[in-house]
């Protein structure tokens, strides 16, 4: 504690110098006639509280590291592989449990392929099925079985199963995986009926705090 409280009085007294030159040149500045002289103490000034100004922010900077608590890492911002494979296997878990032969896939926030399985005989069929139900909950940041109601004739989005070459899925399945809130990327569940894939996945989703816990 000596030591910085010294180092803090050797800073005080040095910028106390600088500031009692800055006037001394500013009194000769008034009392000198010489142009070449006047721009040199002009020039030196200028360098003087320059580096006073340097101090000061060098102190604060200095202040802050000491003072100030550490900065808190990031929240991630995509579910890791291992993550994606533990919430997969809950939800398999579940499945068994109701008789379900199902492909779960789960994407990352760009939309992209984290981790696919296929239980043992589920349908062919449902493998791009959910795929497209993961890929549809993460490209557009919603439910699949939300997207049912927002997607039928009249509301805002009717039609938008024919965009994203295909891809996009109108019924339920698909869900956002949502970490300390933001998106991580997305569930989609395929291989039941249109019940029983919404009724896993959201499953999935709530056990995802559980799974982010134990990774």
């Amino acid at each position: 504690m000596s030591d910085h409280n010294e180092n803090n009085n050797n800073l005080l007294e040095l910028y106390q110098d600088l500031d009692r030159l800055a006037g001394f040149i500013d009194g000769i500045l008034d009392k000198s006639k010489s142009t070449e002289l006047t721009d040199n103490l002009r020039l030196m000034k200028h360098k003087l509280l320059k580096t006073r100004t340097q101090m000061i922010e060098e102190a604060v900077k200095k202040a802050l590291m000491e003072y100030l608590p550490p900065v808190k890492e990031e929240v991630r911002s995509d579910i890791s592989l291992n993550q994606a494979v533990a919430l997969i296997q809950a939800v398999e878990k579940e499945a068994v449990r109701r008789g379900i032969k199902a492909v779960i896939a789960i994407y990352n926030s760009a939309a992209r392929p984290a981790a696919i399985h296929c239980m043992d005989d589920a349908y062919i069929a449902s493998f791009d099925v959910a795929e497209n139900k993961a890929y549809t909950s993460a490209a557009l940041k919603m439910s699949t079985a939300v997207l049912k109601d927002l997607s039928q004739p009249g509301q805002e989005l009717y039609g938008i199963q024919h965009t994203n070459q295909g891809r996009i899925v109108i019924f339920g399945g698909g869900e956002p995986l949502i970490w300390q809130g933001k998106i991580i990327g997305a569930l989609g569940v395929s291989g039941g009926t249109e019940e029983q894939d919404r009724e896993l996945a959201a499953f999935g989703s709530t056990k995802l705090e559980e799974v982010m816990t134990w990774q």
